[in-house]
C-alpha cells in the first residue's frame, strides 16, 4: 500500500516501533512491537497519518516509506560500520555512562563522534522530506540530540521537540565530553527540549548559559537570533489502564496462582526486572539480599529472589563483563547458601511477553528497583499498576526519576548496601494497612499522570490544542 509521502506530525526515533519477524515458507514480515511510546502516540499518528521515522534494526534493501497495521513508517538505514561507531560507541560506549553518572567510564573516540554526526544528519535529512508545511516533528532521545539543529536548517518552517528519556547529567560530568557545546547546540535547534525531572532541565539551561553565553529565565533560553527554547520536565509514565486490564485478566490470574505455587505459597517473593545493564545495579541488589541470608535475617525456607535480566546491548563489552559478573555473584550466592530444591536466586536472563510479567509483578511480595542512575524507570510503575488488590511492597532507588513521584515507595540509597539491607527487611515486614495505604496512593499517582497524559502535555506545548492527543 503506497504511503502519503509528508505530514504534519513526524516521529523521529533511533528505532522503528516494529520488529521483523520469521513466517512459514521462509519469508518474514513487519509487526509492530508498541511499547509505551508508540502506544501514546497512536492517535496522534493515526490522527495526522503521521509518520515515524527509525532504523529497523537491521540492513534493508530500500529506504521506501511503508505500512504496517496502519502506522506510515520511514526506515532509515545504517551501514555495519555505522552501527559500530554511531549506537555502539558513540551513543552506547559515550553518551550513556556518561548520562548515568559515569557508572562505566565513558570512551571518546573521534570516529565515533563522526559516525554520529553522519547519522544524524541524516535522520535530519529524512525528517526534512517527511514534515509537510509548519508540521510538529518530535525527535527522541540521546541517539538523536543534533537532529533539532540540523532539522532547523533544512526546515525553519516546523516546529520541533526533542525528549530525552535518559537523565542528562550536571555541568561537571556533561563538560568532560569533547563534543559538549555541538551537542548544546544541537539541542537548541529544538522549540521545546523535554526531560525526565526538573534537575535535568535545569541542569541543560545552566550549561547553555555558561557554555554558550545565552540568557535564560526560569524555563525559558533566549537565542541570539531573538528565538526562545523552552526547557521542562515532563516524567513519562505507562498505559495504566491497558496494564491493569491486563493484570486482571483471567489467564494472567491463573498464571499468577502457578508462580506462587511453583515458589512456595508461604515463601516471600522479591522481584528485580531490568534490561541487563550496569546501571541497575543488580549485582548491589543480590550482594544485599545474600547478607541477609547470611546474618539470618532472611531464611531460603522463607524467602526468594526472583532476578529477571534482559538481554542487552551483548556486542558491547562492557555489558557482557556485567553479564558475567552478575552470574558468577548469582552462582556463588546459590552456591554457598541454596540447597537441592532451594535456590536463594532464581536467575532469568530472558525476555518475557507482557502477561507473564504482569503475572511476576503480582506474585511479588516486594518488587526491588534499585538503579543508579535512571531517567525514569517504568518497571515500578508497572508494579504499582498491577497490584490493583492495593498490596506488596516497592523498594526504589531514590536516583530513578520515578522517586520523584512515587514518594510512598521504601526509597533507597543504592550504594548502601546496609540502607538497602534495611529497607527489604522493613518492605518484607510492614503492616498491611501500611502497605495498602502506600499502595493506593501510588496507583493513584500513576493512574492520574499516565503514558496519555504525558504526551498530551509535552505536544501541546509544543503545538497547540491542534495536536491534542
Amino acid at each position: 500500500m503506497a504511503a502519503s509521502s509528508t505530514s504534519s506530525f513526524v516521529v523521529v526515533a533511533n528505532r522503528l516501533p516494529v520488529d521483523r519477524v520469521a513466517v512459514a515458507g521462509g519469508n518474514s514480515e513487519w509487526r509492530t512491537s508498541p511499547g509505551g511510546l508508540v502506544t501514546a502516540l497512536e492517535p496522534v499518528l493515526r490522527q495526522h497519518r503521521g509518520i515515524w521515522i527509525g532504523w529497523p534494526g537491521s540492513s534493508i534493501d530500500n529506504e521506501a516509506m511503508f505500512e504496517v497495521d496502519g502506522f506510515k513508517l520511514k526506515p532509515v538505514d545504517l551501514s555495519s560500520d555505522e552501527v559500530q561507531g554511531y549506537y555502539e560507541g558513540m551513543s552506547n560506549g559515550t553518551l550513556w555512562p556518561l548520562y548515568h553518572d559515569v557508572v562505566a567510564k565513558p570512551a571518546f573516540h573521534r570516529e565515533w563522534w563522526d559516525a554520529y554526526v553522519r547519522v544524524n544528519r541524516r535522520f535530519a535529512a529524512a525528517a526534512a522530506e517527511c514534515a509537510a508545511r509548519d508540521a510538529a516533528v518530535w525527535v527522541q532521545d540521546y541517539q538523536l540530540q543534533l537532529v533539532p539543529a540540523m532539522l532547523r536548517e533544512l526546515r525553519p518552517d516546523v516546529r520541533i521537540g526533542f525528549f530525552l528519556h535518559i537523565p542528562f547529567p550536571p555541568t561537571e560530568l556533561f563538560k568532560q565530553l569533547p563534543w559538549r557545546d555541538q551537542i548544546l547546540e544541537g539541542l537548541l535547534g529544538a522549540d521545546l527540549v523535554g526531560f525526565q525531572r526538573p534537575g535535568g532541565a535545569s541542569n541543560f539551561a545552566r550549561l547553555v548559559r555558561l557554555r554558550l553565553d545565552h540568557k535564560t529565565h526560569r524555563d525559558q533560553i533566549r537565542l541570539e537570533d531573538g528565538r526562545h527554547v523552552a526547557a521542562r520536565a515532563y516524567p513519562i509514565s505507562i498505559d495504566f489502564h491497558r496494564l491493569e486490564e491486563l493484570a486482571m485478566s483471567s489467564s494472567v490470574q491463573a498464571r499468577t496462582d502457578e508462580i506462587r505455587s511453583e515458589i512456595g505459597a508461604d515463601r516471600k517473593i522479591f522481584l528485580g526486572v531490568d534490561r541487563l545493564d550496569y546501571t541497575k545495579g543488580i549485582r548491589q541488589r543480590l550482594r544485599a539480599f545474600g547478607e541477609l541470608i547470611v546474618d539470618g535475617a532472611i531464611s531460603v525456607d522463607e524467602a526468594v529472589f526472583i532476578q529477571v535480566a534482559s538481554p542487552s546491548r551483548e556486542r558491547v563489552q562492557q555489558y557482557v563483563e556485567v553479564r558475567d559478573d552478575i552470574e558468577r555473584w548469582v552462582g556463588r550466592i546459590n552456591g554457598d547458601l541454596g540447597r537441592i530444591g532451594r535456590h536463594p536466586i532464581h536467575y532469568l536472563h530472558s525476555s518475557y511477553p507482557r502477561e507473564e510479567m504482569a503475572a511476576l509483578f503480582q506474585a511479588a511480595d516486594v518488587m526491588v528497583v534499585t538503579p543508579f542512575a535512571d531517567g525514569m524507570n517504568l518497571v515500578a510503575k508497572e508494579y504499582v499498576t498491577c497490584r490493583h488488590r492495593n498490596d506488596g511492597a516497592l523498594v526504589l532507588s531514590e536516583f530513578a526519576g520515578a522517586a520523584d513521584e512515587l514518594k510512598q515507595a521504601f526509597l533507597v540509597n543504592p550504594h548502601d548496601i546496609n540502607g538497602l539491607k534495611e529497607s527489604l527487611l522493613a518492605a518484607r515486614d510492614a503492616d498491611a494497612r501500611d502497605l495498602t495505604r502506600r499502595m493506593r496512593a501510588m496507583r493513584r499517582q500513576v493512574r492520574d499522570n499516565d503514558i496519555t497524559s504525558w504526551a498530551n502535555a509535552f505536544l501541546t506545548d509544543l503545538g497547540g490544542r491542534k495536536l491534542r492527543v
